[in-house]
């Protein structure tokens, strides 16, 4: 116990050799630790905060999980009865919510004909928790907006459109859907197409001369072996899966000569009615006798039908964020569902959860109780990326600012092997006297500590209190015109933090046992000098 006494009794002294408050030495060696926690705990926090911020932003509106009608593996199908699915889904337990998903890109226009491709979302207002989530984004400056979309034709936008259109609160704006852009272009490529009649000439007179020649009387029915069925149809059958080159009209023609041929089959063949070939041939001569003027006239009209935008007034404006993409335009289902040509369909089931977090295990529950076709998407999966972006940039300046810290360390061991240098002959005199090694090397040690201990102590109490008042700092850097933190970036008024009481344990003993260990080496090299050059301070 005296041993360790007369250590650490030194170790004070060495600190404060002039008994000012401060000797100048331990000043720098504790502000050097300071400042490398008090900017590792600022910074991590200020990350922790803007990772939670943005994730509870995106999680306001973007389904906890998303289920899709995938019925051969391929393309997504729009869901008809989606009401039905969504009320067995919403009774799963964690399940908050499910309801539609409707999200596509359009054509926005202003009123002065200022045109941009914008995404958009469906809101189903009917949902509080969606409309909730899009209320806490609302831009604050501007004043009056809401999300209350109610059914009627009025949105939400992102600040970003605000800006670039000089949107206020009440202006209109006209919205093209993309889906009738591509139906523009096919009916202006189908007008240029000569008709069925002349394109597949040399096929119809050959269906014309089949079905003379291909029948044979079985009693009341006619017998149509399946080499001529194939004979008949085929051709048809190749015409009708054509997407392009035919008018609507024309396809409907088609069609009708193929329903004809859809009877019961018998041995090597098919058995129709009496009246299949002259029916038939009338159905030929009606596409024989087509206008291709009045079918294109036809086509024109649907497309003045096609083309009409529809209006919508802007009663909100949420602060859209440079950290995360985010919808341009958030509409009510039923305006969404016009746009896309879903009538009453929708393109998914949003579903959201008590617990976000829980979205892979309500996932599984989906698989076993959901038939087959079903896809599941949940937001872990659809976020991913950006998870993993956030989680690199940490591990990133984790790596970095560590960095201050060493150096303060470094600057530690340089500041004790330059007070070992001058203590020499101190320590020839304490080891002339019959002090051990260890004692020797625990009164640098005992310094070492002692700084590394007030350093982080200090550096961990102005961190968090750097954070508490970092809003006041944020205004101030502000008002001197220096916003390192802007709105438009973040998405956000002010600088948020979260502070993870382990993270910050985990900073300071890290600098604690960094200072103990830079302390260490030179009390290790003044332990092993000898006594006797060290009296002649050699």
């Amino acid at each position: 116990m005296a041993r360790r006494s007369f250590s650490l009794m030194l170790a004070w002294r060495y600190l404060n050799p002039r008994r000012a408050m401060l000797s100048a030495v331990t000043l720098i060696s504790v502000t050097g630790v300071l400042l490398g926690v008090l900017v590792l705990v600022v910074v991590m926090s200020v990350y922790a905060g803007l990772e939670r911020t943005v994730k509870e932003r995106l999680l306001g509106f973007t389904p906890h999980i998303r289920l899709e009608y995938v019925p051969f593996g391929g393309f997504r199908e729009p869901i008809g009865e989606w009401r039905g699915v969504a009320e067995q889904v919403a009774q799963t337990p964690g399940v908050e919510s499910a309801t539609a998903f409707v999200q596509d890109y359009v054509l926005m226009v202003d009123e002065q004909s200022r045109k941009r491709p914008v995404m958009f979302r469906a809101v189903d207002t009917e949902t509080p928790s969606q409309v909730e989530g899009i209320s806490k984004m609302l831009d604050s400056a501007y004043p009056g907006s809401s999300a209350d979309m109610g059914l009627d034709n009025r949105i939400v936008v992102s600040s970003v459109i605000a800006k670039q259109f000089q949107l206020q609160l009440g202006d209109k704006m006209k919205f093209l859907s993309a889906k009738n852009l591509d139906e523009v272009e096919r009916i202006d490529r189908m007008a240029n197409e000569p008709p069925v009649r002349e394109k597949y000439a040399t096929a119809l007179q050959s269906t014309r001369e089949l079905l003379k020649t291909s029948f044979e009387e079985r009693g009341d029915k006619l017998f149509l072996s399946a080499d001529k069925d194939f004979a008949l149809t085929g051709p048809f059958m190749d015409i009708s899966h054509q997407m392009e080159g035919i008018r609507d009209q024309e396809r409907e023609i088609i069609e009708r000569f193929l329903a004809l041929f859809e009877a019961e089959p018998a041995e090597a063949g098919f058995l129709l009615e009496k009246s299949v070939p002259e029916e038939a041939a009338k159905v030929l001569a009606e596409l024989d006798a087509t206008d291709v003027e009045k079918m294109n006239a036809e086509n024109d009209k649907s497309l003045r039908e096609i083309i009409l935008p529809k209006e919508a007034t802007v009663i909100g404006v949420y602060q859209a964020s440079q950290m995360a993409l985010t919808p341009d335009v958030f509409m009510p289902l039923p305006l969404a569902q016009e746009l896309t040509g879903l009538q009453d369909a929708v393109q998914g089931i949003a579903v959201r959860l008590k617990d976000p977090y829980q979205a892979e295990l309500v996932a599984n529950e989906f698989v076993k109780t959901l038939p087959e076709g079903w896809q599941l998407i949940t937001w872990i999966e659809e976020l991913g990326e950006f998870s993993r972006l956030i989680n690199q940039q940490r591990g990133m300046m984790y790596f970095v600012l560590s960095f201050i810290i060493v150096i303060s360390a470094f600057s530690m061991m340089a500041v004790m092997f330059t007070v070992t240098i001058q203590k020499r002959r101190e320590i020839g005199v304490m080891k002339a006297l019959g002090a051990a090694p260890g004692q020797i090397v625990k009164v640098f040690v005992y310094q070492g500590m002692i700084l590394g201990f007030l350093g982080s102590l200090l550096g961990v109490g102005l961190g968090l209190l750097v954070v508490r008042l970092r809003t006041q700092l944020q205004e101030g850097l502000r008002a001197v015109g220096f916003d390192p933190f802007s709105k438009s970036f973040l998405g956000v008024d002010d600088l948020p933090a979260h502070v993870n009481p382990t993270e910050v344990v985990v900073i300071a003993i890290s600098a604690f046992i960094l200072c103990t260990v830079a302390a260490f080496v030179p009390a290790f090299s003044a332990a092993r000098s000898d006594a006797a050059k060290s009296l002649r301070n050699l």
